[in-house]
This record gives C-alpha cells, sequence and structure tokens, in this order.
C-alpha cells in the first residue's frame, strides 16, 4: 500500500510532504511491487495513537473483565484512531484483578486496536489521594502481588502504579524497576520520597497534578521530582476539564518530549449523559465531565485520545507536533512499546491516521 500527497510526521517531529509505504503489515521505505495507490489529498499522515492511561469506552470497562469489553473498546478506539491501547485496572480485590488479567492475557487482537499491555493504577495508592479509587481495597505495594497477576496476564503489565510514600514502596521500585515500568500515583509523597523512588527506578507520573500534592515554591513535591528526574515521562489528561490550558502549555514547556497525553477515559466514552460505574462506583456524567455520585470527585474523562491530542492543538495552544508526538512516540517510548509503535518507521507496525487540515479523521490505517 502506497499512501501518497501527504504531510508526514518525522521521527524528528515535523511534517514532510512525501508518501507513506506499508507492506505486510509494516512501514517501509519504499514499494517492492505495484501494490494499492491510495491519494492522501494533502492530509497529515500521523502514526495510530497510543494511549496509556483509560478504562474504557462505549458503555464498557476494561475492568468488566471479558472478551467483549475488551473487543467492543479496541473496536472503538481505532474508529477514533487510537490503535495501540494499554488499558488500566482500578482498585480493585486481587481476586478481581486476578480475572481481569487473565482474560486479557488470553486476548487475541483479531480486530480493532492492538492490546499491548495493561497499566495497573491500584491498588497500591494512597488513601489520602484515592481520587475515585475504591479505598477499601487498597493495599501497600506488594511484589508478590503484582507477579502473580503479571504471570495472570502472560506478562502484559506494562506499567504499574503506586504512592511511593506508602510502606514497601521503595522495595518494591528496587526488586521490580527491571520488570515492569513503575509510575507514582494518587500520591501524598513530598518532593524528596519522590526524588529518591525515581533515582531508584521508577519512571514514570500519573495524570500529573491529579491526586498529588500541588507544585509550590517551596514544596514542589512529585512535580517537581519528576521534572528534575530527566528520565521519567509525565501523563497529562487535556479533555478541558482536568488542567487548565495555561497549565497544559506550561508543562509542555517544563517536560518537552517526556509529556505523555492520555484520556483516562472512562465507559461513558461515546455515550450519552447518564449515570455509569467506574471501578464499582457510580458516576454521573454530564456534557464533558464525569464525577462520582457520592462525592463529586473527578472520575476520569468521557473524551478520547484522539479529542485530546485535537483540543490541546486548538483550544491549549500546543503545537501540532508536540501534541501529535505527545499522543504516539512518547507515550509509546514510555511503557516500552516504541520499537514497535508510535512513529512511521521502516519495520514498525503498519498503524496510520489520515487527518485533514482540521484535524479530523479521514482514513484509519491498521496494520496496512
Amino acid at each position: 500500500m502506497i499512501i501518497k500527497n501527504v504531510k508526514v510526521f518525522t521521527e524528528d517531529k515535523r511534517f514532510v510532504p512525501g508518501e507513506v509505504v506499508i507492506e505486510d503489515g509494516l512501514f517501509q521505505v519504499e514499494a517492492s511491487n505495484q501494490d494499492e495507490v491510495i491519494d492522501g489529498n494533502g492530509c497529515y499522515a500521523i502514526p495510530g495513537l497510543v494511549d496509556v492511561h483509560f478504562h474504557g469506552a462505549v458503555g464498557y470497562d476494561f475492568c468488566d473483565g471479558t472478551e467483549e469489553a475488551i473487543q467492543e473498546i479496541a473496536k472503538y478506539e481505532a474508529s477514533q484512531g487510537v490503535t495501540t491501547i494499554v488499558p488500566a485496572t482500578m482498585t480493585l480485590p486481587e481476586e478481581e484483578l486476578m480475572q481481569i488479567a487473565k482474560t486479557a492475557g488470553a486476548h487475541k487482537n483479531e480486530e480493532g486496536a492492538v492490546l499491548a499491555g495493561i497499566n495497573m493504577e491500584g491498588p497500591f495508592i494512597s488513601p489520602g489521594k484515592k481520587g475515585a479509587q475504591a479505598g477499601t481495597h487498597i493495599v501497600k505495594p506488594n511484589v508478590e502481588m503484582f507477579r502473580r497477576l503479571q504471570e495472570a496476564a502472560n506478562g502484559l503489565f506494562r506499567l504499574v502504579d503506586i504512592a511511593p510514600e506508602e510502606e514497601g514502596a521503595m522495595e518494591f521500585i528496587k526488586e521490580l524497576h527491571d520488570e515492569v515500568h513503575i509510575s507514582f500515583a494518587h500520591t501524598l509523597a513530598d518532593y524528596d520520597t519522590a526524588k529518591k523512588g525515581y533515582a531508584l527506578g521508577a519512571d514514570h507520573a500519573t495524570h500529573l497534578y491529579n491526586a498529588m500534592p500541588l507544585f509550590t515554591h517551596r514544596a514542589p513535591g512529585v512535580i517537581g521530582a519528576a521534572h528534575d528526574s530527566s528520565h521519567v515521562m509525565v501523563e497529562l489528561i487535556t479533555d478541558g476539564v482536568h488542567i487548565h490550558p495555561s497549565v497544559v502549555r506550561t508543562t509542555f514547556d517544563m517536560f518537552k518530549d517526556r509529556v505523555v497525553l492520555i484520556s483516562d477515559s472512562m465507559r461513558a466514552t461515546g455515550m450519552p449523559d447518564g449515570q455509569y460505574t467506574l471501578g464499582g462506583q457510580a458516576v454521573t456524567v454530564k456534557g464533558n465531565m464525569a464525577t462520582l455520585t457520592e462525592g463529586g470527585a473527578l472520575a476520569g474523562s468521557v473524551t478520547n485520545l484522539m479529542d485530546c491530542m485535537r483540543n490541546a492543538v486548538k483550544n491549549m495552544g500546543v503545537s501540532l507536533e508536540d501534541a501529535v508526538a505527545a499522543a504516539t512516540i512518547n507515550p509509546a517510548k514510555s511503557v516500552g512499546l516504541d520499537n514497535k509503535y508510535g512513529s512511521i518507521k521502516q519495520g514498525k507496525v503498519g498503524n496510520l491516521v489520515l487527518l485533514d487540515q482540521n484535524l479530523e479523521i479521514q482514513k484509519v490505517i491498521l496494520n496496512g
């Protein structure tokens, strides 16, 4: 397949007029035969998006623990140009997480977005910053529990979230940082604690600014520690609800190519307003805002990653180049998937999205 007359997003984060070649499901430099030719009509050609933190869509949640849920979510995400997914679990009992892990580990990736990993958002978090997580199921960071779940998932967990101030957290990082990417999330950690954890091998910050201490001039907290640890990638939700546009711009200035756009979307994404659930808790959705019915805490988003990327460009002053990188190669790097996904490079999986000048999807190509 040859896609001609497009502006190709390159690995050095520029748009260059040219063409894209995909053969046998992989990007290639040039075509080896006269294959199907598509006129891109001047569209932007970008890699398929990579969402490393979201919970569900179209009435389904990854934590439903069913093949139907995974498949329906995967089909929806692909239709929105999100071709590689790393959905997140919630703070649940181990037996429920075990069922979710086993179901995901058995998934075959036959249709829709590729299930390339799992993000374990709970239960190793702080009760003091639980947000929309269920406090009754929070436990201390537990190496053995993680390894049991990882085995059940056939090694699919790419990211595990912890609160570094909790008992056993530093030992958890020391033991597991070579086996899985470790993120700080739902935490009350101060700067020194977070900095120590990052020095030990943690390398990620979950939905920056949300469910963590404020970044202030005398107490920079996790945000300051992440900034000062050059290997750390930071998630950012640009749905227009979680983060003010000025803070979004500032974060891109501070972290540059370490920003990872996420959707943090829940099952109401792609659905009408109404009552839904997240991690077993009731959620009220109105417009683009989802909150716990009891207490009113933000409960994820109802915006998919493509819309978050589009919103960052159109309404938040982020350049198209920075936004595309933050939704493709940066997230792929953050969970160790950049050898296969995230950029238009020879040998990588041929997932491609064509966007018109208004950033509306014209075509999604999966595996060529």
